[in-house]
């Protein structure tokens, strides 16, 4: 049932009798349309409102009235705004008039048609009620939107003639009614009553102004649309004292006048608004692609999404950058970060907070807290390549932490760093989804303009995009989603993906029509668009298959890890693609890489060889190590290389002393301690084949290799220490949790049960009682003595009854309740509860007391 039908459903549902307030409204609907109120608005159901009343209560705080006005769309928006500066209660007509009349003639047929639609978003929201011949706007939403002195609603109307002569004095205003040419009356109110059908009667009014001044029209066509406020000196110009004495302008304080809010739609021809937007935006294709090459770029940018996310931890895999004080990383780490990844430092920072947001990356919370990789991450990158993107995207969907900010400052003017505090902003998963949902939206392979989708977000949001500050925030989220779904391959050159619309899921794969009904059906298709509901919270079983969905359409594009690469004279390896986990990670310790790209270059030094050395290889486990995985001969200059390093390695023996050296050939001892360069080292000779050094084993590694030589350490057994970089992890951590706009969206068994709840504590507040002893207030526990009580109760099983009773928790929660008793015994009644739809037992101590229900309630 759409929204329209169910407006109409409820204001027939009132039967003769219009409803006296909102609770009145809302009493009158079906189960239905209760469920869409709390499903569009899930801030009225934390916690679960107790009757109808309460709930009615809740709708109108100021509140959750803000925030439900933050979430319609433009055209609903200016429907309340127009209400807001409308009689109250309003006609349907005065409502049409003032969105879609042209001096009484209807001159947008569109804003026409769509109307009833918008008009019932807003009922069906709580935020409009009554039937439409006295259309009522809640309170607090009145005085969010309606003009206030010094204040203009958003329409651009001032106050009505009442409201601007409410401070003037009665001889003031019988002085202007005089020059409009009205009869004198004996009462201000009666004065101003005449000086409003003046201004509201076309004809009259007309006449008025065809004798006014050119340069008076030529003041008000300034005002009219708005802000209607103006500035006079204490002798106005002969243009503004004409206005001044026929009241089209009234002061509302010294040296301010205030164009009336009659006067003002007389001259915009009763319109609310100068331009009504019933439609919203229509997105415009920048570039078509076809689909295949659309998914083969994605596909491409996701497998260089899980490399680089592989390099980064990779690179941190001994323990990354330290952590601030302040909590983050320090720009000189995010510098050094974007280096290693040959990337901006933008995208370096987006890169360190998706392996966050995944749960890849956190601190160790040591002493000295440095940033690692988490156990997961070995998790991870055990699972096939597609389900590693899928994690990867899934988290970045539901993530609230933003990098976009880094860089910014915050409200105390602090700098915003990378895994900071500070980045999350709620509203960025629904941007991303609608974002995405947009492109879904078009044809395949269609390239949206960034334009036109911020003006449609804009559009489907207008108060949480113009906002006193100088920037749209939603239009900020949304650039960067454009330009983060394409660095993950969620788009490629712009379109969506078909695994980035299956990520989704089915609300993105075939997006609602949402499309009016009744007299909407009339319009052509292309404006029928509306802001669909909110839909439908997905299970995690149901984001499970979507990514399961996803993985299996993104897995035939990823390319197939080689086994093999091309040796080259020029002591060079290339990789003309991505290699099986085992080759890359034993050539990443053999060779340096040197340039990535479609292939990757790897370069081998005297360096990288002893690394491996190091590491336990043998040279002839490298030998055949490289004879295994190349395609090409291993080249002469390569095999040289591998066997000098390795006939110099370990032939020098480090130790701990502070440190020794220890060589079967005293000459190359000799050789050692003649070199001046080793006097930083304070060696000294302990005998023909050890000498001794002042410095640490570690400081002398590396000056003896700075000399030239290629040492090996050694334990104090006299073996050779095998060097492995040792992978720091921290303890397990969960990745970091999203930061919700406000309540979520409740599921069905929520809605049903808190429906259940609503509608029995409702009938247990509203249903007629039979006179009892002590009648109880309304909204206030039934009170009777214990023999009452247990008397009632015994009544009611043999009877069949429904009682009313006032019930005690164990922790001293008190609420009314309409129970059904079935048995009573051993001090305690079990009953059918209406409240909970459930067989429940309840002390009898904890009963306050009790009421029948007259014969004709439940």
């Amino acid at each position: 049932m759409t929204p329209e039908e169910r407006s109409r459903k409820e204001v027939a549902g009132t039967g003769a009798a219009a409803p006296r307030s909102l609770a009145e409204s809302l009493r009158a609907r079906d189960d239905a349309a209760l469920a869409a109120l709390l499903r569009a608005r899930p801030d009225l159901i934390t916690p679960v409102p107790t009757d109808l009343t309460q709930l009615a209560t809740r709708a109108a705080t100021r509140a959750s009235v803000v925030r439900a006005l933050e979430r319609l769309d433009r055209f609903a928006l200016q429907t309340a705004e127009a209400l807001a500066v409308a009689a109250d209660p309003a006609p349907y007509e005065e409502l049409l008039g003032l969105i879609a009349s042209d001096g009484g003639a209807a001159a947008d047929p569109v804003a026409a048609e769509i109307l009833p639609r918008a008009l019932a978003t807003l009922r069906e929201q709580a935020l409009v009620w009554g039937p439409d011949d006295r259309l009522r706007l809640v309170r607090t939403a009145r005085e969010l939107l309606a003009p206030s002195p010094g204040h203009p609603s958003p329409t651009g109307l001032g106050p009505t003639v009442a409201e601007a002569t409410s401070g003037m004095s009665p001889g003031r205003i019988q002085k202007i009614v005089a020059t409009a040419g009205l009869p004198s009356t004996h009462d201000a109110v009666s004065a101003v009553a005449a000086l409003t059908a003046l201004f509201s009667d076309r004809a009259r009014m007309a006449a008025l102004l065809a004798t006014a001044p050119a340069e008076s029209l030529e003041v008000l066509d300034r005002l009219v649309w708005g802000p209607p406020y103006g500035q006079v000196t204490a002798d106005p110009a002969a243009r503004l004292r004409w206005l001044l004495d026929r009241g089209l302008l009234l002061p509302t304080a010294p040296g301010t006048v205030v164009l009336p809010r009659e006067a003002a739609l007389h001259l915009r021809r009763g319109r609310a608004h100068r331009h009504t937007e019933p439609l919203p935006p229509a997105l415009v294709t920048a570039a078509a692609h076809p689909p295949q090459t659309v998914d083969a770029t994605a596909a491409g940018q996701a497998y260089t999404a899980l490399a680089t996310v592989e390099e980064l931890l990779k690179d941190w895999d001994e323990g990354g950058p330290a952590v601030l004080r302040a909590g983050g990383l320090s720009l000189r780490d995010l510098k050094r970060t974007a280096v290693a990844l040959d990337v901006p430092e933008p995208v370096a920072a987006f890169w360190i907070e998706l392996a966050y947001a995944a749960g890849l990356l956190a601190s160790d919370g040591e002493a000295d807290e440095r940033y690692a990789a988490t156990p997961a991450y070995e998790t991870w990158l055990e699972l096939p390549p597609a389900e590693r993107w899928t994690r990867l995207a899934t988290a970045w969907l539901a993530a609230t932490r933003t990098p976009g900010l880094i860089g910014g400052r915050d409200a105390k003017d602090r700098s915003l760093s990378v895994l900071g505090p500070g980045l999350d902003r709620s509203a960025a998963p629904e941007v991303r989804h609608r974002v995405l949902t947009l492109l879904a939206g078009l044809p395949e392979g269609a390239v949206p303009a960034p334009d036109s989708v911020l003006a449609r977000l804009r559009w489907e949001r207008p108060l949480r995009g113009d906002r006193a500050t100088a920037e749209d925030p939603r239009g900020r989220l949304a650039e960067w989603t454009l330009s983060e779904a394409e660095l993950l391959g969620v788009t490629g050159r712009g379109a969506l993906s078909a695994h980035g619309r299956a990520l989704l899921g089915e609300a993105a794969e075939h997006p609602p029509a949402a499309e009016p009904s009744g007299p909407g059906d009339k319009l052509p298709v292309h404006h029928r668009h509306h802001l669909p509901a909110p839909p439908e919270p997905r299970t995690e079983a149901e984001r499970a298959a979507a990514a399961v969905r996803a993985a299996g359409l993104l897995a035939p594009l990823l390319p197939e890890p080689l086994d093999h690469v091309l040796l080259q004279a020029d002591l060079t390896a290339v990789a003309p693609g991505p290699l099986q986990r085992p080759l890359a990670e034993l050539l990443g310790v053999l060779a340096d890489v040197e340039s990535k790209g479609g292939a990757t270059v790897y370069r081998f030094t005297p360096g990288s060889v002893r690394r491996a050395l190091d590491a336990g290889s043998s040279a002839s486990d490298l030998h055949a190590f490289l004879t295994a995985h190349s395609r090409t001969p291993v080249p002469q200059p390569l095999s040289y290389l591998i066997d000098d390093v390795a006939r110099r390695h370990g032939h020098l023996r480090v130790g701990a002393a502070s440190a020794y050296v220890r060589c079967d050939d005293e000459s190359v001892l000799d050789e050692i301690l003649a070199d001046r360069r080793s006097a930083p080292l304070r060696l000294r000779r302990l005998a023909p084949t050890v000498v001794a050094a002042g410095v640490d084993p570690v400081a002398l590694l590396e000056g003896l290799r700075g000399l030239g030589f290629a040492p090996a350490a050694e334990s104090a057994e006299g073996d050779v220490l095998i060097t492995r970089a040792h992978a720091h992890r921290t303890p397990h951590r969960t990745p970091p949790e999203p930061v919700p706009d406000g309540p979520p969206t409740p599921d069905a068994t929520l809605l049903n049960a808190a429906l259940r709840a609503v509608r029995a504590g409702d009938l247990a507040s509203t249903a007629p009682r039979k006179p009892g002893p002590e009648p109880a207030a309304d909204g206030d526990l039934p009170r009777t003595t214990s023999a009452d009580t247990l008397a009632t109760m015994q009544a009611a099983v043999l009877t069949g009854g429904t009682l009313w009773i006032g019930y005690v928790n164990a922790e001293g929660t008190a609420s009314q309740r309409v129970i059904a008793p079935l048995r009573v015994e051993g001090g305690f009644v079990t009953a059918y509860d209406h409240t909970a739809d459930e067989v429940r037992t309840y002390p009898l101590h904890r009963v306050t007391g009790v009421a029948e229900l007259a014969d004709d309630q439940p």
